[in-house]
């Protein structure tokens, strides 16, 4: 929780108060603002008039050869005609006691607190976030998705009791499977962050690890069953299989430099670069791991993110793509065909980029796209790879927000499956962002940690279970650690729930995957029949609106009688014939 203070020093006279300016001071974490205001006073010179006769005879009396006027002394019994006839005379410099009229300084200070959670601004006097509703002093970072989002105290033995029995649950299942999970993770990537915070905290901030990091240890899976992974960094002759050079060492230049931005919204501070080795060269040594088998599957805990990080650009908070970097260091340890699958809300241009002439490597990404007006603005179904490669990049453009689990799985179901499956590849990489989840304050959509866990299974059996999850975005705590938990658990072999059956999706995500599907069944055959078959669902879903309509439309149908009498013109209006302006 990140505190601001707004001190406002204001000039009163009883009267309204006019602000005048601000000035704006940042102090460590918090952010102090200062404004002064003013009232207007009004200069318009006032007194209490006096008769025409007097006050002709005191001017004259007074006048001085510069033409400056002395105070004119002034009768205290006045009529409105006196002040009416003389108000020109009114004097600020009178000798009665103007007290009352003195300004008076008041502090008002307006206090104000960002959610740890989801970086949103809320009010002092706000105990919870009027966004996500979590509490001003929560202690999700320390504990994880298991701290109570409703009071700033945890109950440390609850977790902990909950975490052995996790532990112990997860310790028969492990010993009957005999899987072995790898994730990777250091610390030293916690030292990426923005070093000034502007208007709110930024939203990829090192809290977001931290967040994950410690609902994993409080249920007792990391460090427990998961195998760790030393963190070395990153080569630059690897790094050039996906960079260019120039953007390699446009990167390493961030290091002598205290603050920079490559982007207004991706920034670097001296110790970014190694953090984005060090997390390219996890990711790396993960990939490696697994498809040699030393490891069953992993999960690379890892930032900055990659997935928007192109050949020669870094954009959209990422530096080195980490999924590119890990599908060609499987292909160097034996891999034939990758398969990437991208769940992040945003579409990753940068691994679209980098793949897009590749037909070794299969990419698949759901998102949100409303016709190229999401961020970044690329992924639209037509995009399906070039030169060769078409078929190879396959796109689930969402056109709204909100959508949820029976979207996602619909879609996997009808859309990345069939195709994962006749692609048949040797190793699958996971960009897994969270920021579809639901209370993420970027994404706007509906999925839950028990969507996440269903994809990663059905994910699962492909490869002969060779999977890498790679964490990409995802912006509230709580949902990105509950979620990458809930991922977890199934890559240790931890029942996830029933299969759901008859996945009824929104008639939008329908839409877009039968979009979807009319254009990649020319790479890829065996998807007509699953075409044909939802065609005929959607043309179910388009009879019964038209019904609908027509009935609607006949709850306002006028009388035929109408179209040759009086109400001629009401008549058409109501029939739809005539409109108006």
């Amino acid at each position: 929780m990140v505190s601001e203070t707004v001190q406002v020093s204001c000039l009163t006279n009883g009267g309204a108060k006019n602000n005048q300016g601000f000035k704006r001071k940042h102090l460590g974490s918090g952010e102090l603002t200062t404004a002064s205001c003013h009232d207007g006073v009004s200069d318009d010179k006032g007194s209490i008039g006096t008769s025409s006769r007097h006050m002709t005879a005191n001017i004259n009396e007074d006048t001085q050869p510069d033409g400056v006027s002395k105070k004119v002394r002034l009768p205290k019994e006045l009529t409105f005609q006196d002040m009416y006839n003389n108000q020109d005379a009114f004097d600020d410099d009178d000798d009665e006691d103007d007290s009352d009229w003195e300004p008076v300084q008041k502090h008002i200070e307006i206090l104000k607190w960002f959610c740890t959670n989801c970086t949103m601004v809320n009010l002092d006097d706000v105990v919870h976030c009027d966004i996500c509703g979590e509490h001003k002093e929560s202690g999700i970072v320390r504990h994880g998705f298991y701290a109570s989002p409703c009071s700033p105290e945890v109950d440390l033995i609850q977790v902990e009791s909950e975490a052995r029995g996790r532990e112990k649950d997860l310790h028969s299942e492990a010993s009957a499977s005999n899987c072995s999970t790898a994730v990777g993770f250091d610390e030293r990537m916690l030292l990426h962050s923005e070093v000034e915070m502007k208007s709110h905290p930024h939203p990829e901030r090192p809290d977001r690890l931290r967040a994950i990091a410690a609902s994993l240890a409080a249920a007792g899976i990391f460090p427990g069953k998961c195998c760790p992974i030393p963190a070395r960094e990153i080569t630059h002759e690897e790094l050039q299989m996906v960079h260019s050079l120039e953007h390699i060492e446009t990167v390493e230049l961030t290091s002598q430099i205290f603050s920079s931005y490559f982007t207004p919204d991706t920034y670097a501070n001296e110790h970014s670069a190694y953090a984005a080795r060090l997390a390219a060269g996890l990711c790396a040594d993960l990939a490696s791991a697994i498809f040699s088998g030393c490891m069953r599957n992993g999960f690379a805990l890892v930032r900055p993110p990659g997935h928007h990080a192109g050949v020669t650009q870094a954009m959209g908070f990422c530096l080195h793509n980490n999924a590119a970097v890990a599908a060609f260091a499987a292909q160097v340890a034996g891999a034939k065909k990758v398969l990437i699958v991208d769940w992040d809300v945003h579409h990753g241009n940068g691994t679209q980029e980098i793949f897009d002439q590749n037909k070794s490597v299969l990419y698949i990404s759901l998102h949100r796209h409303e016709g190229g007006k999401f961020y970044p603005g690329t992924g639209a179904a037509f995009e399906v790879g070039s030169k060769g490669a078409e078929g190879y990049c396959v796109n689930i453009p969402w056109s709204r927000g909100g959508v949820g689990d029976n979207d996602y799985i619909f879609a996997f179901q009808h859309v990345v499956l069939p195709i994962a499956s006749k692609f048949a590849p040797d190793f699958t990489i996971i960009s897994a962002g969270f920021d579809a989840a639901r209370g993420d304050p970027l994404g706007s959509c509906d999925v839950t940690p028990a969507g996440y866990a269903q994809m990663t299974h059905m994910l699962g059996t492909l490869s002969n279970g060779k999977l890498l999850v790679i964490l990409e975005g995802g912006y509230n705590l709580r949902s990105i650690s509950s979620s990458a938990t809930a991922v977890i658990k199934v890559l240790l072999g931890e029942s996830y729930g029933c299969e759901p059956e008859n996945i009824v999706p929104s008639k939008a995500g329908l839409h877009t995957v039968l979009e979807v599907l009319k254009i990649q069944m020319k790479y890829w055959p065996t998807l007509s029949s699953s075409l044909e078959k939802l065609q005929s669902q959607w043309g179910m879903y388009s009879m019964e609106n038209k019904k609908k309509q027509l009935k609607k439309r006949r709850l306002f149908e006028p009388p035929l009688w109408w179209r040759w009498g009086r109400k001629q013109l009401l008549y058409h209006i109501l029939t739809g014939h005539f409109h108006l302006k």
